[in-house]
């Protein structure tokens, strides 16, 4: 799931082009013109963006591009500050520091796709409609926006592909008819990013379809847990240590505080950084990332955010 080939790279920003309202596609390449690491569809990069200021953005280029890596960012005003960053000083020429790419959201090879993005998620979704036309799969993408002007990558969609891109701006047709998608399920996957509404609508629906048929990818995590947090005790394997990690802090946090290096990046549970094995014990899952499935299995997990079930837990560190 990691791959951090350009761990720490600074990398140019050689163009920027509007690609909605409020949003700027970054075209980053390697000072020297180098090639860049490989990546799929589905993959992020870290832009570092200044101390303690670091954002996940999805690639949503061609990885066939190994002079260019593009993402696209919408500007959040009321946000944390990092698309405002972006947005005001990653002009042409500039640099940013980067790590990955990474993948979290990797398309499952499949016969048949539903695809389902909801504004600025259709960033990973765009690379991953190129590679299932490519396949010769039957696929659909369905596109919703507040509005037709702020939805990234629309008309070139639309005239790339055709009829098989429905394109919906809320203003024009509403929400998305979610029940006429979803309510029967077929063979075949469903790939849905974009707002934690869109989201958790989508998951609802998608209940009564086969397991493993629904892949999703957030941007913000979902809303904290009620549990009260108890002292933890945690083995760290590699570096031959234990630590007791005390409520209030999170297993990441004390392991820094024990000088152990770990990459990390969002402290949300979103993007997939901090993720460690497990040896021992049983993690609480409190991430927006792994799927039931690699939650049961309990063989690793985002020390930024979870857990534990049992009183120690022995991790890969």
């Amino acid at each position: 799931m990691t791959d951090d080939g350009l761990a720490g790279a600074e990398l140019v920003v050689t163009d920027r082009d509007p690609a909605a309202e409020g949003v700027a596609v970054l075209s980053l390449c390697r000072p020297d013109g180098g090639d860049l690491p490989a990546w799929t569809p589905g993959a992020h990069l870290d832009l570092e963006l200044g101390p303690g200021l670091v954002r996940q953005y999805s690639l949503c280029g061609d990885p066939a591009d190994r002079a260019t890596m593009r993402v696209a960012v919408q500007l959040e005003a009321e946000g944390r500050g990092g698309s405002r960053h972006v947005h005001k000083r990653l002009t042409p020429g500039a640099t940013v520091r980067v790590r990955g790419p990474r993948n979290n959201f990797p398309l499952v090879a499949a016969p048949r796709y539903l695809f389902v993005a909801g504004g600025i998620g259709i960033t990973p979704i765009r690379p991953m409609v190129a590679a299932a036309d490519a396949a010769g799969a039957d696929w659909r993408l369905v596109y919703g926006g507040r509005s037709r002007a702020t939805m990234a990558f629309a008309d070139a969609l639309r005239e790339k592909y055709g009829d098989r891109v429905g394109l919906y701006p809320q203003d024009e047709t509403g929400l998305l008819d979610l029940d006429e998608l979803l309510g029967r399920p077929v063979d075949g996957l469903v790939y849905c990013c974009g707002p934690e509404a869109l989201i958790a609508a989508v998951e609802q629906r998608c209940r009564a379809w086969p397991p493993g048929a629904l892949h999703v990818e957030r941007f913000t995590p979902l809303a904290p847990t009620e549990a009260v947090d108890a002292a933890v005790e945690v083995e760290l394997a590699l570096s031959g240590r234990t630590l007791t990690v005390p409520p209030g802090t999170s297993i990441l946090e004390a392991v820094e505080a024990a000088g152990v290096q770990v990459l990390s990046s969002c402290r949300e549970g979103t993007c997939g950084t901090c993720e460690t094995g497990v040896l021992d014990g049983v993690p609480e899952h409190r991430d927006s990332l792994l799927t039931e499935a690699e939650r049961a299995a309990g063989d690793t997990m985002m020390i930024c955010v979870s857990r534990s079930v049992t009183p120690r837990l022995t991790l890969e560190l």
